[in-house]
């Protein structure tokens, strides 16, 4: 008995239909990155919405130093503080730009957290269009909480008598504030891939916090400080944010070639604060770019 089995030649060459296949973006775009970015803040502010604490201590601290401070020198003498200046007045620019600083050092305890939990090893390994997507998340986060910090601080201070710059000026303290926050928010993420875990990262964050402000002309002018502390003072970031802040209450006919202060080895005008400032912005982001591309490969 003879079986003859007839074979399609359809069957011997049958592939599978390429139209079936799942396409995949082997060079993801400028749009994959915004929508990461977007959801990675968005994570951020449900966080800051589920336990706001965070945002309350960091309004109402500046606050209280705001009052007390301004209520401990308020019998110092006339001009002390420069050109009829009173001293809460004159401590509104500081507390604008220490309350940034304070909240920008500490944007890479989210990122430690996250490392410790384990999150950051799922984020690392999920196909995302770029790892940069999570620093540049935290960055316009801790920027927002830092402009909402900085409005009420203004409002606050403009409630105290210290007046209250026009428009141009509001706009340049939103600059000053953005390349500080940008700077020192680099400066944090990048101790927050380098240090090993997040008691080291808070004892750093502990470290810098009050030395940077008693080295900055915060809560004194420079030429009340003695010769060595003028040097230091005037190598610290925090003064070149100061200084055009404070300098915006003083003058409303302020232009970029206004001499803000002066150093001991040269005077600072308005657009040179904002260049250091700038400056210092880009090494820090220079310095941290290898060590982000080695934790993210």
């Amino acid at each position: 008995m003879n079986t003859t089995v007839t074979t399609q030649k359809s069957d011997i060459n049958w592939q599978p239909e390429t139209s079936q296949r799942i396409p995949i973006n082997d060079n993801p775009g400028l749009g994959e990155f915004i929508q990461e970015t977007f959801a990675l803040t968005k994570r951020l502010f449900i966080q800051l919405q589920r336990r706001p604490s965070t945002l309350i201590a960091g309004i109402i601290q500046p606050l209280m130093w705001l009052i007390l401070f301004g209520a401990l020198f308020q019998n110092a003498p006339q001009g002390f503080f420069g050109e009829g200046l009173d001293y809460a007045n004159f401590l509104g620019a500081g507390i604008i730009v220490f309350t940034a600083f304070a909240g920008a050092l500490n944007a890479g305890l989210p990122v430690m957290f996250d490392r410790e939990f384990g999150f950051l090893n799922r984020l690392l390994v999920a196909p995302l269009a770029s790892r940069f997507s999570i620093v540049v998340a935290s960055a316009i986060y801790i920027i927002a909480l830092s402009f909402i910090q900085t409005i009420v601080i203004i409002g606050a201070s403009a409630f105290l008598g210290a007046g209250l710059p026009n428009l141009v000026g509001l706009s340049a303290i939103a600059l000053i504030i953005f390349l500080l926050v940008l700077g020192v928010t680099a400066l944090s993420l990048g101790l927050a891939f380098a240090l090993p875990g997040h008691i080291e990262l808070i004892a750093v964050i502990f470290v810098m916090t009050l030395p940077l402000l008693f080295a900055s002309t915060a809560l004194a002018p420079l030429s009340f400080m003695p010769g060595w502390l003028q040097i230091v003072a005037s190598l610290n970031p925090l003064t070149y944010a100061i200084e055009p802040i404070r300098y915006l209450y003083l003058y409303s006919d302020w232009s970029l070639a206004s001499v803000v202060m002066e150093t001991p080895w040269v005077s600072v005008t308005f657009g040179g604060a904002i260049l250091i400032l700038l400056g210092f912005a880009a090494l820090v982001f220079v310095a941290i770019s290898p060590l982000l591309r080695r934790r993210f490969a």
